[in-house]
């Protein structure tokens, strides 16, 4: 899965990598991003222009929100019920420049948080889904979940799970609203050669650290 992430650059470095979208003026950079905090998604609604959603993605049909997810599995994503729609209409962009992974060591009780990042230290975008969902008060919530895949050879020791980072050519076909089939070639592991990791401190262990400290080496 992946439960926590960044996006610690500021709006002018994250247009300079995303040329073709549109970005809020302001955003605050962020060390520690949790469930059910905002986070900055591109959604495929033709406007190509990044927004906040809430991480958490909630099915249009659900009643309340205890149908909460924060990831889904690409391998079922056009069979589950909660994510299936969503994969071929309300596909979106979630924008990120590193996220953490929990390892357990063998004999080990304690799991030590790793940071994983592009070696270039550019954003990136992790594949995902969003929902615009009416709560019971009438009220309507953005939301959006992270597809995740099998683990490449970087990640493998580290987790058995990752984000689909989507490379830069695929954005176009991920984002277009008329393609609905044919995006499973979409949903790999990342190339092991662009990325790296280094355990970091626990302090990333609480949602409510979000701090430059979260991403300095162990």
């Amino acid at each position: 899965m992946c439960g926590r992430f960044t996006l610690t650059t500021n709006p002018a470095e994250s247009q300079g990598v995303f040329e073709n979208f549109h970005f809020p003026s302001v955003f605050a950079p962020r060390f520690n991003i949790a469930p059910s905090q905002p986070l900055l998604a591109i959604p495929n609604d033709g406007r190509n222009s990044a927004t906040f959603f809430l991480w958490g993605f909630i099915p249009s049909w659900a009643k309340s929100a205890k149908f909460s997810s924060i990831n889904a599995r690409a391998e079922t994503l056009a069979e589950k019920p909660s994510f299936k729609g969503a994969y071929k209409y309300k596909r979106c962009l979630i924008l990120a420049d590193g996220f953490y992974e929990w390892q357990k060591p063998a004999g080990q009780k304690i799991k030590v948080p790793h940071y994983i990042f592009m070696k270039s230290r550019q954003p990136f975008a992790f594949a995902g889904l969003w929902s615009d969902w009416e709560s019971p008060d009438g009220s309507r919530v953005k939301t959006c979940a992270i597809i995740t895949t099998d683990p490449n050879a970087l990640m493998k020791p580290i987790h058995k799970r990752m984000p689909v980072i989507l490379p830069p050519s695929a954005y176009k076909q991920w984002l277009d609203p008329k393609v609905r089939t044919d995006l499973d070639s979409l949903l790999l592991p990342y190339s092991t050669a662009n990325m790296d990791a280094y355990p970091v401190s626990t302090l990333v262990n609480a949602a409510t650290n979000d701090r430059a400290e979260c991403v300095v080496p162990a």
